[in-house]
Formats: C-alpha cells, structure tokens, sequence
C-alpha cells in the first residue's frame, strides 16, 4: 500500500510569520513590539481574538492588537497566496516524490478565510504555483490525531508539538515534528511519546524516500525509526 502522508502547511511549507510580521509592523507604523504596560487582565474588549492560528510570539501583542492583526489579514485579498515558500523547492520535491513513490498526499491547515477566495482555493493555488499539482487540501478544525485516525494516515508531518501530541496520543499514524528552533526548547513529552523530530522538511523527505513500496518488512520501519531519532521505539 502507497504511503498516506499529511503535511500541515504554515509553519512547515509556508512562510506565514514573515507575513504576520509584515502585517503587524504595517499597523504599528514600525518594529511590532509588545507595548511597556500591559494589563494584568483583558477588558471585556481585550479578550483573545477567536482565531485559529497563533500569532508568532516575537510579536508580542496583546489580544486587541492580535484581533486588529487578524481584522487586517482579513481583509487582503487572497492573503494566503502571497506567502514565501519557507524552503524553496521543497513543495516541487514533494510532488516529485509523491509520484515516483506513489504517496498519497494531503495538506492540513487552520487557516481563517480571507477577502477574494476560499482559504482552501487559495492554499490549492499556491502549492500549484510551487510545483505540486492537484493537491488535497483540507481546511480542518478537529484535532489532527482524529483526522489521522478518520483518514488511516501513516505519517503526519507538522510544526507544532501540540498537534504532534494530538496525533501520537489518538491515532496509529506516526507524527514528525519538524523544529527549526534550539531542540533544548521543545517539550520532553515530544520523545516520551515516540515523535520524531527533523530540523527541516528536506530532511524529512529523505527519510520518508526510504520507506520502499515494496517493502513492507519491520527492519525498514525500525531503519526510518533510528532515522527519525526514535532508538528505542527503534529496538523495542
């Protein structure tokens, strides 16, 4: 059976805090930056804005000003298209990939809609745009350990811990987080729970290029486990 592989998109393809900042700083009229006092307590008006993914920490903002932040996104013309490729050809690598091995590919986002099309067309345009024809994009809300679960996934590849969490604790499939940060940073539940982690999704896809189609033995699951850091689910 071909590999059915998910692949979220901010944060592991797409350059989205570049933008954010961008943004941020357009509003600011400068350098975005947290302001010298801030409430121990919102208002009723400063409460959290209600969206689905976060603003980069380096921003530091409060709840009104990530709510502007988000208003303004909002409001520009299929924003999601004109994000930067984080790594430049790996979105061409992937596709090329994925049909020299057969993957079964789909990408997984949050994104909030914005003026012009839908959140899912634009995503669809901009993977297109970077070499990867007719992709499956899924503009989800569920946890993505159950849409793993839902869509028998094998592996779940994503740049936030939680959401590796979510897929190692309530489905079978195997996520890999790929942190770009200091690796002391991340948190100690992400080995405990059998997480592989890749400094890059270039790295990644080397890995994953090593799980032959026709190989279905458990030394080439234990070769792409040792690959991924996870020694001793490895030799479990």
């Amino acid at each position: 059976m071909p590999l059915r592989i998910a692949f979220d998109m901010d944060g592991v393809l797409a350059d989205m805090e570049s933008a954010l900042v961008e943004q941020a700083e357009a509003l600011s009229g400068g350098a975005a930056r947290r302001p010298a006092e801030r409430p121990n307590e919102p208002a009723a008006d400063e409460a959290a804005p209600d969206v689905v993914e976060p603003v980069p920490a380096r921003l530091r903002m409060t709840p009104r000003q990530e709510r502007r932040l988000w208003e303004r996104v909002e409001s520009i013309e299929n924003f999601w298209q004109t994000l930067n490729e984080i790594e430049p050809g790996t979105v061409a690598k992937l596709h090329a990939l994925s049909v020299e091995r057969r993957w079964e590919v789909i990408f997984l986002t949050k994104r909030p809609a914005t003026a012009g099309a839908t959140a899912q067309i634009q995503t669809q345009r901009w993977l297109e745009a970077r070499g990867f024809l007719l992709p499956s994009v899924y503009v989800v809300q569920r946890s993505r350990g159950q849409i793993a679960a839902a869509l028998a996934l094998d592996f779940v590849v994503d740049d936030r811990p939680e959401n590796c969490l979510d897929v190692a604790v309530d489905s079978k499939a195997r996520p890999i987080l790929v942190w770009r940060d200091d690796e002391a940073r991340f948190p100690a539940a992400v080995r405990r729970h059998g997480i592989g982690v890749v400094s890059s999704v270039a790295r990644c896809l080397d890995i994953l290029a090593q799980v032959e189609l026709s190989d279905a033995s458990p030394g080439m699951m234990t070769r792409v486990l040792r690959l991924l850091g996870l020694m001793e689910q490895a030799e479990a």
